[in-house]
């Protein structure tokens, strides 16, 4: 198994599966986008599945969540989910996208064997969208959500990042927009991944901001208090349930001591951390002949050393260089 020093037991797997976006979020990327990945130096469909096999069959991965940048970039997509829904034991199967697309895929993405979907949306106003992301795709998004749903890929969970001075104004509206369609929303403070290194602690807009926005609105109830466990989100029911919302508070409210996330960028570096400053190299070993024991045992290794915290309080904090469309959610 995948355990740190710490005896934390890593069993959720992240994988990007492409840097590239067709989008240029303005807290992820500049507008004119960055210098993606050379093709060579990402990891193969077969390179890709070859690794969760590893992970799923000998290092206790259950869960595996397939990111990007935009995963739906990826053409072999609906192949790489096929061939993780057939492992034994069959882990859990979902995506992170910005829902571009999903309008077409997310029927064959669901008969392939992928169980939901998380899909970004951070307002419900085309301008704001387009000065948001640099793209007036709103309703290309709004139409993936509502396809996902249709194929059942459920619970359809939605990721919001409020902006102070952008869209926090928008929050109320959100809520009870993905209440009217059963959505589940996750709020996510902002953190320091985007490329351009401009985030500011004191610009974002906190958790305690978020729930203070919507209970002037709703009724909010803590959902089984203490049975977290290594969830990100702080769970609510809103106006008695059984709808419920999701606050992420990864930099005010940290949950790093039951972290149970691994990730694996889309040049086969593990990393251990969204703000890891380390990693470590598997697409070498991949191509260098070595076994599957091999490759396990240097994955085991790259684990043992993940550290107590993200450590965005400590004075000495860095973030981390590769921003987020080149780790993966």
């Amino acid at each position: 198994m995948l355990v740190d020093s710490f005896g934390r037991v890593a069993t959720d797997l992240r994988v990007s599966l492409t840097d590239r976006c067709n989008l240029r979020c303005s807290y992820c990327m500049p507008p004119e986008g960055l210098d993606w990945l050379p093709k060579p130096e990402l990891l193969t469909a077969d390179e890709i599945c070859r690794l969760v096999t590893i992970g799923v069959e000998r290092l206790g991965i259950d869960e595996v969540r397939y990111t990007g940048g935009e995963p739906l970039l990826r053409r072999e997509l609906t192949g790489i989910v096929a061939r993780t829904a057939a492992l034994r034991p069959r882990p859990r199967l979902s995506i992170t996208s910005n829902g571009i697309g999903l309008a077409r895929l997310a029927g064959p993405l669901a008969e392939a064997g992928l169980d939901r979907v998380n899909i970004s949306l951070d307002t419900l106003d085309r301008d704001t969208f387009t000065r948001l992301a640099h793209r007036d795709r709103l309703q290309d998004v709004l139409a993936g959500l509502a396809a996902a749903d249709e194929a059942r890929l459920r619970p359809v969970k939605v990721n919001t990042v409020l902006m102070r001075g952008v869209n926090e104004h928008e929050a109320a509206g959100l809520l009870r927009f993905c209440l009217e369609r059963g959505y589940e929303l996750r709020f996510i403070e902002q953190m320091p991944l985007d490329a351009q290194h401009g985030w500011r602690r004191e610009e974002m807009v906190t958790a305690g901001e978020i729930l203070d926005m919507l209970t002037r609105e709703f009724s909010l109830t803590p959902d089984d208090p203490g049975e977290r466990g290594s969830a990100p989100a702080e769970i609510f029911l809103v106006d008695g349930g059984p709808a419920r919302v999701g606050v992420i508070g990864s930099v005010t409210r940290p949950f790093c001591g039951a972290c149970d996330r691994v990730r694996l960028t889309a040049d086969g570096q593990v990393r251990n951390c969204l703000f890891a400053t380390e990693e470590s190299d598997l697409r070498g070993a991949l191509r260098g002949g070595a076994s599957d024991d091999e490759i396990a045992e240097r994955w085991t290794a790259a684990v043992r050393g993940k550290r107590a915290g993200h450590g965005i309080d400590d004075p000495a904090f860095l973030q981390p260089s590769r921003p987020m469309s080149a780790i993966g959610g």
